[in-house]
């Protein structure tokens, strides 16, 4: 009913691949003052950045603490470096070259996810990831979060949806793979906003959507908003968040990978939503749901 992850990748590689993620030195243009300060409310990047990323540490020595931490998995030989915490197109060009370069010249790695912002993406920048695309397996992953311009400003994201939208079609014009990721209960968001998001992502020419349920994670003003009101940020319950989930398999299109449902946040940075499920736990719960067999 839907094309994962997995399936997607079938078709650039006969052996499975794993991510390995790094942490560039890239900041935000919403953190260092260039369009705010503070960052985006629900953003605290230790919650999604595995323990083997150490400041400090160069790129090939973050990419050989992964090779180590995934040792036990003998069947993955080949990995693809995922630039994942704070905005990794937002520095010169060649800040952006020197880090790229250092994790392509690693002789396990086949390619990169770029993790960015869409108001981080001149057209220069565009132009040497789609020269890269040529020669490599590139994914552009573009934080849309939502297709509201009441809740970007909320969220103090310092773009507008236009923004997204454009730097999508910018690169898609180039041949560059994208990813659109899109959080789901954003404050002040209804259901029917977020399906209304999910509709207009549908409609972009992306290859790869990755969703998040909100999760509110310690030292971040999100938390502080919800540590003062918790009903100010309403949170789904695991079966609402299934419902809906389940809505927008129907509306995502095939051509598009649903590479991910949910994230999960190390429980000592967790507040809330607790749900006590794994990924693929919840995973199996919409396949059941959806009458898909595994």
């Amino acid at each position: 009913m839907y094309t994962t992850y997995p399936q997607y990748m079938r078709q650039f590689f006969s052996e499975r691949i794993q991510k390995i993620a790094v942490t560039a030195g890239f900041s935000c243009p919403n953190r260092d003052g260039k369009v705010g300060v503070g960052g985006c409310i629900f953003c605290n990047n230790k919650s999604f950045t595995p323990d083997y990323c150490l400041h400090g540490e160069s790129i090939t020595e973050q990419i050989e603490k992964g090779l180590k931490f995934f040792a036990h998995k003998p069947e993955y030989k080949k990995f693809i470096v995922y630039f994942q915490a704070f905005s990794n197109t937002y520095g010169t060009l060649e800040q952006i070259k020197a880090r790229y370069q250092e994790a392509l010249s690693h002789p396990n790695v086949v390619g990169l996810s770029i993790g960015t912002r869409p108001d981080c993406l001149p057209d220069e920048v565009l132009d040497y990831i789609a020269e890269l695309s040529k020669k490599y397996f590139i994914l552009l992953e573009i934080g849309v979060e939502s297709s509201h311009d009441k809740t970007l400003k909320l969220i103090n994201r310092g773009h507008d949806y236009k923004t997204a939208e454009d730097a999508i079609y910018r690169a898609n014009k180039r041949g560059i793979r994208t990813a659109a990721h899109f959080i789901l209960g954003l404050p002040g968001e209804t259901r029917e906003d977020i399906l209304a998001t999910a509709n207009k992502i549908a409609s972009l020419p992306i290859d790869v959507v990755k969703l998040h349920q909100l999760q509110i994670i310690k030292n971040t003003p999100l938390a502080d908003l919800y540590e003062k009101d918790p009903t100010a940020v309403p949170l789904f319950t695991l079966e609402e968040y299934l419902d809906l989930c389940a809505e927008i398999v129907k509306i995502i299109p095939k051509r598009i990978c649903i590479e991910r449902f949910v994230s999960q946040s190390p429980p000592e940075l967790r507040l809330a939503p607790n749900w006590g499920v794994k990924n693929y736990e919840f995973v199996d719960k919409l396949k059941k749901k959806l009458g898909i067999r595994s």
